[in-house]
């Protein structure tokens, strides 16, 4: 069974890496070096992912965990005229979700300066109508923390179209046991899974079957991990949020186990022996459907793949903006992927 203290301790650490899709080099070679110290198999893919690979019993039937490790962000889109910055988003969230956010511009360089995602016309003392303007790519603009007063004060600095914007996590865990954080999803999953992988190695637990962990880096825009799946693979599963809001089961509490997405239904059997394991174990959950979600075990069965697949996760709060989580929550999920890497495939 899990405690939730080193899994926060990673999600902690991990959150404040920047890395964005497109720019996850800095936390994938974190997660390598942290399972580098546990002597197991693993390898990138060509896309930078990472795929650790665990021996099991059964080496004609596989299966494959996945969870992404890049978040939402942005790229330089156009460096104005007054000096500041039009971006351009990376993933799928709305402008008014970083309006006011601390921000940082990594160079072609690797040079990295801080600055602030604001309206335009964020003054009300200037712009009467500051709080009926739309937000959008026009309205919203990056304040440099630099001395800059047109373009070329910006390009002198080595800032260009194309460089990476990173969010500030704001990570705070509170003494009543929420995580409150930018970017848990999917990074919770991923603390999750690397705790799995940890607990698996130090308490040499046997699994019957030779299990794959594939932490993706380009789940945010639609193809994480929809490759690089050993051909033996039958059971592939997806842990990232489980999204909250009106007329959703999910909650901060339990983990999530989805039925359905945009994608259409996971599979039932798989879906099915989840709940059992739950009900079996004792642990506390909830099934749910998310309308507007997709997912890598979505991705990986729209590139053809011949697999079960399923998805679970942690109950996220206000998913793509300023997130929050339980550590029960993170309990759950972890007691039910330790349970589900030991099981039978079996529905």
């Amino acid at each position: 069974m899990n405690t939730s203290d080193e899994i926060v301790q990673l999600i902690k650490e991990l959150v404040k890496i920047p890395s964005p899709s497109g720019n996850t080099e800095n936390v994938i070679s974190y997660v390598e070096k942290y399972v580098a110290d546990l002597h197991v198999e693993m390898k990138r893919n060509h896309k930078g992912g990472l795929i650790i690979t665990l021996p099991g019993e059964d080496t004609t039937k596989q299966r494959m965990l996945t969870a992404h490790v890049d978040t939402l962000g942005a790229m330089v889109k156009e460096v104005k005229a007054n000096g500041r910055l039009m971006i351009d988003l990376i993933g799928g969230f709305q402008y008014n979700s970083i309006e006011g956010e601390y921000c940082q511009i990594e160079t072609a360089n690797g040079d990295i300066y801080t600055g602030t995602i604001l309206m335009h016309q964020t003054s009300v003392h200037v712009y009467k109508d500051a709080g009926k303007l739309e937000r959008n790519q026009k309205n919203i603009e990056v304040r440099i923390d630099a001395v800059v007063k047109n373009a070329d004060d910006v390009r002198k600095l080595g800032i260009e179209v194309g460089d990476f914007i990173s969010f500030y996590p704001r990570v705070e865990i509170t003494p009543t046991g929420f995580i409150k954080s930018r970017h848990l999803d999917d990074k919770a999953s991923v603390a999750i899974l690397l705790n799995l992988i940890k607990q698996i190695v130090t308490e040499n637990i046997s699994l019957p079957y030779t299990t794959h962990f594939l932490i993706s880096n380009n789940e945010e825009i639609g193809y994480g991990g929809n490759s690089n799946i050993p051909k033996e693979t039958v059971e592939y599963l997806a842990v990232d949020m489980g999204a909250i809001g009106d007329g959703q089961a999910t909650d901060e509490y339990t983990v999530s186990i989805c039925a359905k997405d945009a994608s259409g239904p996971y599979h039932y059997g798989l879906r099915k022996k989840l709940v059992n394991l739950a009900r079996m174990h004792h642990i506390d959950y909830k099934v749910d459907i998310y309308p507007y979600y997709g997912s890598d075990a979505s991705a990986a069965i729209r590139s053809g793949n011949d697999i079960v697949h399923g998805l679970v996760g942690p109950g996220i709060d206000a998913s793509h903006a300023f997130e929050r989580t339980h550590t029960s929550s993170l309990i759950h999920t972890a007691n039910l992927l330790y349970y589900y890497v030991q099981s039978d495939m079996t529905y």
